[in-house]
Formats: C-alpha cells, structure tokens, sequence
C-alpha cells in the first residue's frame, strides 16, 4: 500500500524502536515534571483565604517562610514526594547518621548530607537531558558544517578539517575533556554542554564528508551544476538533504554517549558542580560508603536510570539507521527483478538442434 514504506512506517515496525521511543519519552517527561514529583512546596495551596497556584514553580514571596503546617480551613494539594532536591534537614530533626536508609518518608533514602535521593534522582533527570540534548545539538551543527565544507568544496578547506579531525580522534574522549575542564577555574553546566559539544563533532563530520562526497558526484548534481546554479543553491537544495540522515543517526547516538559523558565527568568531579542534583554526583558520594547498605540506592538508582536512558537512545538510533537505510526502503527489489528479467531475455538459449544462439522468449 502507498505510504506503508516510509520512514516513520520503517521505524514503527520493530518493537525494540518503539521501546526506545517510550523511555525516552518517560525520561523528557520526567524532566519536565520533575518540580510536579518531588518539591518541598504544594502544587496548589489555600492559605488565608488565598489561592496560590504552582507554588512548587514560583516563588511566592509570601511562603518562604511556609513549612507545610496548615491552619484550619487552609489546604494543600503536594507532589508525590514533598522533598526537594536541595532540602538539608535540620541538626535537631536528625535521628540518625546520613545517608538514612529507605523509609516512608525518604523512598530510596538520603545522602550524605540529608538531601532526598529520589528527588535528586529525579531533578537529576532534568540534568543529564539537558547536557546530553545540548551537546547533540552543538554534535549535529558542527559536524554538518564542517563535513559539508569539507566534502564538497575539498582541497584546502578538506585538507585542514581533515586534519583537525584527526587531532581529535586521536585522543582518548574522556581523557581529552578532563584536560579541558581542568583548565578552566571553575566548571559548570554550561562548560560541560560546550566541551562535550565541541569535542564530539569530529566523528559526525567524517560521516557528513563521506556522504557529501558521494552525492556531488551525482548525475542531477552536475546537471544542477550545469544549469547555473551557485555553490550555496547546490548545497542547501541537493547536497544538505542528502546529508542529514547519517548526522541526525549520530546525532540520536551522541545523546545517550553525552549523558555518559557527563556523568563521568561529574563522578570524577569535574562535570556538575555541588550542589547540582547530578547523577554522577550521587554515585560518587554512594561510593565513598559502599559497603554501607544505606548508601546502596545512591549507586543503583542513578545507574539503573543511566543504563535505561542510554539504552533507550541507542535503541532509537540503531532504529533510525535502519529506516533511514536506503537499501531497506525496498527500491532495489524491484530494480533486481527487472535486470534479472532483461538478462534472462537478453541471454543467448542452446538450440537444441545447432545453429546461433538466440534471445531466449
């Protein structure tokens, strides 16, 4: 049927894309909704006659100083967990060390300093999305870029880039961003986004240069060519489209590798400074105390949320390689069964008694 072989039909069929799909989704949702799952402030609150909406979002300068007791006749609608990912108890309300172990109050627990672990986990969500989309993005850009210059207009600007790319492929990743973080005074988010970015390019580029040198070369190209059009005309409507799908597969690819990025960096401690809700910054304070059971869920939670969202984004983008794959759009089948029909009819049959051979009918 017309349309049941496109791309988005292609990606649909396989279950594991849909899978992929799926945690990914819960992941950006729980991003999003991280303030609606765990904060110390009420979604909605009556108090004094007044309605205050979202106050877990905004910060109404009459509640700083509210701390969730409620006078008769006020009420208060909470998130499921009323903890945010900031919260350090006070000395007097401690009844035990840190980090506490599960409870009703504390679902996976806390750190060391007292603060929630399943709203940290939570918030952390929002962190390693954040990194992980940015640096995909600046991955993509640079990368097409780079490997479009490179791959149709080569000589010189082909020769440096090449050359560029090979510098930076020559170094372990992870050793060459704790080099540039630890150049820098003072890491940041906003560092860590950069420098994942700007570090990752070189391998989308290579592809983008290898696809760019092959569409140039493409008959409607040239006629293209032929017929007037400019360099910037001739990229943007034939060589750019033709382009997109390897950087957008490796750009799929490079948010679950950046989210990995980052929270190496960060368990190494130089990727998201304290007191940022991190992933990496809760498995580097569980293992400190690992042999200690209440610090266990620091370490399995966040690493089970990173094997499921690195998964997810692999899954993702090992289902765009393939409904992106030209050779699984099926247009070389029927191209196949049309030579294999014209060399059956073109291919010389024995007669059975002697003379030249003839098209077979």
């Amino acid at each position: 049927m017309k349309g049941t072989n496109t791309a988005a039909a292609r990606f649909a069929r396989r279950k594991r894309n849909l899978i992929g799909v799926g945690l990914a989704l819960a992941l950006a949702l729980t991003a999003v909704l991280a303030d609606f799952v765990a904060s110390n402030q009420p979604i909605l609150l009556r108090r004094s006659g007044r309605l205050y909406l979202f106050a877990n979002l905004f910060d109404h300068r009459e509640l700083r100083g509210f701390d969730g007791r409620l006078a008769p006749g006020d009420w208060a609608l909470w998130p499921p967990c009323r903890h945010g990912p900031y919260d350090i108890p006070a000395l007097a309300s401690v009844a035990g060390p840190f980090p506490e172990p599960p409870s009703a109050d504390h679902l996976l627990g806390t750190d060391n300093e007292g603060r929630d672990t399943f709203a940290r986990l939570v918030h952390g969500a929002r962190v390693s999305l954040g990194v992980g989309v940015a640096a995909a993005l600046a991955q993509i850009a640079l990368g097409l870029a780079f490997g479009l210059l490179a791959g149709y207009l080569g000589g010189w600007a082909d020769f440096l880039i090449a050359r560029v790319t090979d510098v930076l492929l020559s170094f372990p990743l992870l050793l060459l961003l704790l080099a540039v973080q630890g150049i820098l005074e003072r890491t940041t988010l906003l560092s860590t986004m950069a420098v994942i970015g700007l570090t990752r390019w070189a391998e989308t580029s290579r592809l983008v240069r290898a696809e760019a040198l092959r569409v140039r070369e493409l008959p409607y190209v040239e006629a293209s060519q032929g017929l007037g059009s400019s360099k910037v005309r001739t990229v943007w409507r034939h060589i750019l489209p033709n382009c997109l799908s390897p950087a957008l597969v490796a750009g799929t690819f490079g948010v679950g590798y950046a989210i990995l990025l980052e929270n190496a960096l960060s368990f190494l401690g130089f990727g998201a400074p304290e007191p940022i809700a991190s992933w990496g910054l809760l498995m580097a304070e569980g293992s400190r105390d690992i042999l200690d059971p209440a610090a266990r869920p620091l370490v399995l939670a966040p690493g089970l949320a990173l094997f499921l969202i690195v998964t997810a984004f692999n899954l993702i983008g090992d289902g765009l390689r393939e409904a992106l794959d030209p050779r699984a759009q099926g247009a070389l089948e029927p191209s196949a069964f049309i030579v294999s029909d014209q060399n059956r009819a073109m291919s010389p049959a024995p007669i059975p008694g002697g003379g030249d051979p003839r098209p077979a009918a």
